[in-house]
């Protein structure tokens, strides 16, 4: 069992296997911050804070190694999309983004003794056309209840996805490219995998 380098600001599953991927061994740590948006901010600053806000509240409370907040969103017209609260509004969501482009904002925070800093991933997808039946039938599925928009590009909401520009992994909710540069200006190594044998 390799020892871990970095702590996880997420309980996501997704988050892990992106990291588990570029074999970055870790623990998880989740942060409970308030997700509320603040009055006139921007979808970037708001998942930027947001991201900032739990790598640093991760790091405050156990600082041995240095920690990666995330968060995502989607975006349209301006309009923040959040995790649906309910099949009427992840219908919703849906029917809105259906046959348009929308953002997908990944904001990605490392905590360490040097300091917070931080990256933005800014991806577009376009959502085919969707029926009132498939989407009833996409929230019978449990998937969509806990994703920012409504649907998840890695698992059955793919059939949705007619377009993509930017980062699959950013929209899964970790930007990989992003997380690595982090990762490599704060001396916390990639590629690290158990020795064969």
């Amino acid at each position: 069992m390799l020892e871990p380098v970095l702590r996880l600001a997420s309980a996501s599953p997704r988050r892990r296997e992106l990291l588990t991927q570029i074999g970055v061994p870790h623990v998880v740590a989740p942060a409970d911050v308030d997700e509320s948006l603040v009055a006139g901010e921007s979808a970037r600053d708001y998942v930027l804070r947001l991201a900032r806000a739990k790598a640093q509240a991760a790091w405050d409370a156990a600082s041995s190694l240095p920690v990666l907040g995330a968060d995502t969103t989607v975006v349209l017209d301006g309009a923040i999309f959040g995790k649906p609260r309910g099949c009427e509004e992840a219908d919703s969501m849906l029917r809105a983004l259906s046959g348009r482009t929308h953002e997908v904002l990944t904001a990605v925070a490392l905590a360490s003794r040097a300091g917070v800093a931080q990256a933005l991933s800014v991806s577009q997808v376009r959502l085919r056309p969707t029926t009132i039946e498939e989407r009833a039938r996409y929230w019978d599925s449990g998937e969509p209840r806990d994703k920012a928009g409504g649907y998840a590009i890695q698992g059955l909401g793919a059939v949705f996805i007619e377009a993509l520009s930017g980062s699959y992994s950013g929209v899964m909710g970790l930007p990989l490219f992003e997380t690595a540069r982090l990762l490599a200006a704060a001396n916390v190594p990639c590629w690290l995998r158990e020795p064969a044998g």
